[in-house]
This record gives C-alpha cells, sequence and structure tokens, in this order.
C-alpha cells in the first residue's frame, strides 16, 4: 500500500496530528460548510487513532495483552486508522482546478488498459453508485494493473500489495448537506476538482 504518512509529533507517545486542510476552503465547488465538517469528522479518527493506540499501549504493558478489551480494541484500530488515512489521501487529491494533463502516463496507462478515458470513468463512477457507505479507490496492483475498487467503511476491500492513486469518499456526509441523497451530482463535482498532479505523484512511486 503506498499511503500519505501522517504527521508525528514528538513526545513521550509517537502520536498522529490532525493535517490542515484548510487551504481547500472557497477553493473547489464543495461549500464550505461541507468541507468544515468534513475536517472535524476527519479530526475525530485522527483523535480516536491516537486513543485506541494509547489504550493497546497500555494494557501491553499491564501483561494484558490476551484479555477481551485488547482484542476488542485491536480490531477496532483498522476502522478509526483506515477512517483517518482515506481521508487524508481524499483531501489530499483535492484541488480548485481539475486537469488531466497533470497525470498524462496515468491517463496513457488508463487508456491502454480500459480502452479510453472515458470508459475508465464510467466504471469509477458504477463503482462509486454501489448501495452503501464507503470508499471508491482507483489502485495499482504487484503486476501493474490498474482496478476500481469499493472500500466497505473504511478496513474492508483494500487489495493486498496495491498501490491507492485516487479515492473519493461516499459516506453520505461527504456531501448530503450540499447535494442531499443525489450522490451522483456530488460525484460529478468530485471529477472536476480532481487534483491530478497528486494522483500522477502516486503512480509515479515506487
Amino acid at each position: 500500500m503506498c499511503f500519505s504518512a501522517s504527521v508525528y509529533a514528538d513526545g513521550q507517545k509517537n502520536v498522529y496530528e490532525t493535517k490542515d486542510f484548510s487551504y481547500l476552503l472557497g477553493k473547489t465547488k464543495f461549500n464550505d460548510d461541507l468541507l468544515k465538517m468534513h475536517f472535524a469528522l476527519y479530526a475525530g479518527y485522527v483523535k480516536n487513532t491516537n486513543l485506541i493506540l494509547s489504550e493497546l499501549d497500555q494494557l501491553s504493558d499491564q501483561n494484558k495483552g490476551r484479555n477481551f478489551d485488547y482484542g476488542a480494541i485491536k480490531r477496532r484500530l483498522a476502522f478509526e486508522y483506515d477512517g483517518m488515512k482515506f481521508h487524508e489521501l481524499y483531501f489530499e487529491n483535492l484541488t480548485a482546478v481539475s486537469n488531466t494533463t497533470e497525470a498524462k502516463k496515468l491517463v496513457l496507462d488508463i487508456v491502454k488498459q480500459f480502452g479510453s478515458f472515458e470508459k475508465w470513468r464510467a466504471d469509477f463512477i458504477n463503482t462509486a453508485m454501489i448501495r452503501g457507505i464507503g470508499w471508491t479507490v482507483l489502485c495499482r496492483d504487484k503486476s501493474g494493473r490498474l482496478l476500481n475498487i469499493w472500500i466497505s467503511e473504511h478496513q474492508s476491500g483494500l487489495l493486498p500489495e496495491s498501490t491507492v492513486l485516487l479515492v473519493m469518499d461516499v459516506w453520505e456526509h461527504a456531501y448530503i448537506t450540499q447535494y442531499g441523497l443525489e450522490r451522483e451530482k456530488y460525484i460529478e463535482t468530485f471529477f472536476s476538482s480532481v487534483n491530478w498532479s497528486v494522483v500522477q505523484q502516486r503512480y509515479d512511486a515506487k
């Protein structure tokens, strides 16, 4: 997996810090109230990730690594951690003006594998329209194959040894205050706000 790393702060315990995405305010077609609410929700995942890691450390220090609480909390880690990371990837691949010419190599690969950019885009949208809550992700597997995949919630569906390229949040909180239940309108806005330069950087990373 190729996740952009969260920032660590020095201290007695390493903790994840909430990244500042306020530079997106007034710069995309998503209204500021929606983005501010979304930022606050993301901050909750960061807080809960740190809380879970702290609680796991405490239980481990108390030699309680095999009790029920440890197992239950450990199961929760992937939900909170992946929620934190996917939100970071999502906000990072948003911008004011979307331009696919900033991802020429990726677009050429998409055309080669899907037949056309339009066919890939239609498949991405069809994936995003699946009923349920989660994420739609364009990823590249170890063999170089590009795949549009559905991630249930945050932690279920990411392919092992795959590189995350493009991330779209399709939980209702990502759009409902601006678009109501019209998910397809949200998706169109998302495509007009993709930072293809960032997506190309992820594609180039080895």
